[in-house]
């Protein structure tokens, strides 16, 4: 049995039963049976209908989808909530674009050889999904994977993190009261070994994978010969902070962008870059302002930033943290647990180049502050790491945010805004190591499609 512990005090929430290979493999046959016969298919009007459905049930149960959200994932109730609103907009959003997944006619006649054909493509669902996702938003990334799959008229198979499966069984509920027909979204909650077969089985024609860039190269190498993927990892999100930018209007979306759900977001806020000139003004006004959020139970409404997801992550932070200070980074605020499952919202200034909060992922409640005298040495500094996901500059002039958008390696640039936003209906994913593929609902949606060309040919045309 897998025990849910909450990540603030350990609690059960609840014991689910683990599943093995065998299950697994009635999964895998279950979902290419259903593809195989094209009379199991779901016509579109009725994929359209049965998402229509799906969010209205959802949104009849938002506060039961806000505190499992909550309680298994440790996000604070806020946002959780404005999780769940998002889910729902993008079931809504994945219903309304089913209509969009269409060909083109692609012209004949061009040349002596192509005349008297008429000829357009179609597209059509690609086969079996099979989603691996992530802790962090345990009904948002589910939906992205999972409801798009389901709009695209793909079979779907997904494996939750073991830390948060419980949203994920509850929207695999709401599905089935909405009227998915059996076997067509199927959640297997597995430890790795078994869950490697929805990987490496030639049954899949569709990987999608939410967490590390580790797990995620090595699962990409097992792949089937012809099975597609995206890959979406974590990065080491870059500000630039240029010296005529808005100090006021920039230190509570650093701030929001830095600590939202304790950094455990792939996008966060990570290392930013400030001029000389107002580097200490910025880098003590947010310490001060992180040392001011309210640090506990993600379930308590006062709650700003929540716990770690295990204890061993705050075991890391720490570990970072004190190398970082150890090596010569100035700790402006933080730097200490509060308990075995929460740390303390952190601001590091000027942390070397080679501290691990310089190198790598940290995925927790810390910030790390650089002074910089060049903009373009510190815009080389910030694509020298071998993650490229989403990244951001604050100034006034338009000329400066330009060239930030060009020279910054990253799939996305926030001009005056933080790292971490987000809507799902706009491209979304890392390029080199952060990924591979390109999420959001709609696009999901395409990459879940592929097409077909038919040629016609005609003596009358």
């Amino acid at each position: 049995m897998l025990k849910i512990t909450s990540p603030y005090d350990l609690s059960l929430i609840k014991e689910i039963p683990l599943v093995g290979k065998e299950k697994v493999e009635k999964a895998l046959s279950t979902a290419y049976a259903l593809f195989e016969n094209q009379s199991n298919w779901i016509a579109s009007h009725e994929r359209i209908a049965i998402l229509g459905r799906v969010a209205t049930i959802m949104q009849s149960r938002i506060e039961e989808l806000t505190k499992t959200a909550a309680q298994e994932g440790g996000k604070p109730l806020v946002d959780s909530k404005i999780e769940v609103l998002r889910a729902i907009n993008g079931v809504q959003m994945a219903a309304e674009h089913i209509g969009q997944l269409k060909g083109e006619q692609i012209p004949m006649a061009l040349t002596k050889s192509s005349e008297n054909r008429l000829a357009f493509t179609t597209r059509e669902p690609i086969g079996v999904v099979s989603s691996i996702s992530a802790f962090n938003h345990p009904l948002n990334l589910i939906v992205h994977q999972v409801i798009t799959a389901v709009a695209a008229g793909c079979p779907v198979i997904v494996k939750p993190a073991l830390t948060t499966p419980l949203s994920c069984l509850l929207l695999v509920d709401i599905l089935k009261e909405a009227g998915l027909p059996e076997g067509w979204c199927q959640a297997i909650v597995c430890e790795n070994e078994a869950a490697e077969l929805l990987v490496t089985d030639r049954r899949i024609n569709y990987f999608s994978f939410i967490g590390s860039s580790k797990v995620g190269w090595y699962l990409k190498s097992k792949l089937a010969p012809g099975t597609r993927c995206a890959l979406e990892h974590g990065g080491s999100a870059p500000v630039i902070v240029e010296p005529d930018a808005d100090i006021i209007e920039l230190l509570p979306s650093l701030l929001k962008g830095g600590f939202y759900h304790a950094g455990q977001v792939c996008v966060s806020v990570q290392r930013i870059f400030v001029h000389e000139s107002i580097c200490d003004e910025v880098a003590n006004q947010l310490a001060q302002m992180a040392s001011k959020l309210v640090v506990g139970n993600q379930m308590d409404q006062k709650t700003e930033v929540g716990p770690l997801i295990m204890p061993r992550e705050v075991d890391r932070v720490e570990d970072w943290v004190n190398d970082a200070v150890a090596k010569g980074a100035v700790l402006l605020t933080g730097g200490k647990r509060i308990s075995d499952t929460c740390y303390e919202p952190t601001v590091l200034l000027n942390p070397p180049k080679d501290a691990k909060v310089s190198t790598l992922e940290i995925f927790g409640p810390v910030v790390c502050i650089y002074s910089y005298n060049n903009r373009d040495e510190s815009i080389n500094i910030a694509n020298s790491l071998d993650v490229h996901f989403q990244a951001a500059v604050f100034t006034k002039n338009i000329d400066t945010a330009l060239e930030c958008v060009k020279k910054l390696n990253a799939t996305a640039v926030m001009v005056n805004d933080h790292t971490a936003f987000r809507v799902d209906w706009m491209p979304f994913g890392g390029r080199d190591a952060s990924g591979v593929g390109m999420g959001g609902i709609q696009y999901s949606m395409h990459e879940m499609t592929r097409e077909k060309l038919m040629v016609f040919k005609s003596s009358v045309l």
